[in-house]
């Protein structure tokens, strides 16, 4: 069994934030958002999640944006040019086109942490790729954390 987690950043204060991924025992971050650097992002911008990801949590970061959705199925889902359902088969479809089980492996997930920017799991692609990987990985059993 690997224990992986998933988080998003907003709707959280940095001290929760880093407090869950503390007591979870992360020790990588995966970050697979498609902007990791927007301003809008706060704690959360790639450079100072690596500097806070070390000093606070003594985790590593990472960055895989192939796990991200492409930029015209984001900005699609955004702007209500489609709804979760599209999105979630389109994102699939993606998935499957980049052969993400062969980028990840299962190793890597473990104690290892999903970020991206939704507060819960439920409509984020970050939970898709697990399930995603999930499938595709066989024999391999992923105890999943979502960290709220």
């Amino acid at each position: 069994m690997i224990k992986t987690f998933t988080i998003g950043f907003t709707q959280k204060p940095a001290s929760h934030f880093f407090t869950l991924l503390s007591d979870a025992g992360v020790k990588k971050l995966i970050d697979v958002r498609l902007n990791n650097a927007s301003q809008l992002a706060g704690f959360a911008k790639r450079d100072d999640l690596k500097f806070f990801l070390n000093e606070l949590c003594g985790a590593n970061y990472q960055h895989l944006e192939e796990l991200a959705p492409t930029k015209s199925i984001l900005d699609a889902y955004k702007k209500k040019q489609m709804g979760w359902e599209e999105y979630e088969d389109r994102f699939l479809n993606l998935m499957e086109q980049r052969n993400i089980e062969r980028l990840v492996t299962p190793a890597e997930l473990e104690n290892s942490c999903l970020l991206c920017s939704e507060h819960k799991p439920h409509r984020c692609h970050r939970r898709l790729v697990i399930e995603y990987l999930q499938a595709h990985w066989g024999n391999v059993n992923l105890d999943v954390v979502h960290l709220i």
